[in-house]
């Protein structure tokens, strides 16, 4: 299947889109983290519930990590996959988590959200379905030119040196 592309808009259109929520439907059968409606309540708190399994935003500059300059890995809330690495972090201006990709392209899936009378490439983690934010084409050029507009919601931190001991123990 093909990967959709993110849509040219303009830069401020681009950034106001953000704001809108999410009316994909991802489907959950393809994905490897399942859990039932009453188990994700318990694991997250409602404002994370609400952005990443009922695809919800999550207000510009009042979110944990739009101005987070920690280096390290930023993991889905919903399960224990790297999805952004600080170092592919960036000042978009939209007040929102911004990065020029995933450390993965794997795990962060893509689908096309025409509500909201727009057109905008939907992500979400492709491990655990989780509602990540969008991807707009008006992220830094040298970078490849796209900017993954993110919950903070969505996301938790782990420091660099954390984030070694994790690998270590994978492998």
């Amino acid at each position: 299947m093909k990967k959709p592309q993110p849509v040219p808009t303009s830069t401020a259109a681009a950034k106001s889109a953000c704001g809108l929520p999410s009316h994909v439907v991802i489907d959950l059968a393809k994905t490897a983290v399942r859990r039932t409606e009453a188990e994700w309540r318990a694991q997250l708190t409602p404002l994370q519930y609400r952005v990443t399994r009922e695809q919800g935003t999550e207000r510009p500059f009042q979110n944990a990590f739009w101005d987070h300059h920690e280096d390290g890995v930023y993991f889905s809330v919903c399960s224990d996959t790297p999805l952004f690495d600080s170092r592919d972090k960036f000042e978009s201006g939209t007040g929102w988590p911004s990065f020029t990709r995933p450390i993965e392209p794997a795990f962060v899936g893509e689908t096309v959200d025409v509500s909201h009378g727009m057109r905008r490439v939907e992500s979400h983690c492709a491990v655990d379905g989780a509602h990540l934010g969008h991807v707009f084409p008006d992220g830094p050029p040298a970078q490849g030119g796209l900017r993954y507009c993110i919950n903070s919601a969505s996301l938790r931190f782990m420091p660099r040196a954390e984030y070694a001991g994790f690998c270590a123990a994978k492998t």
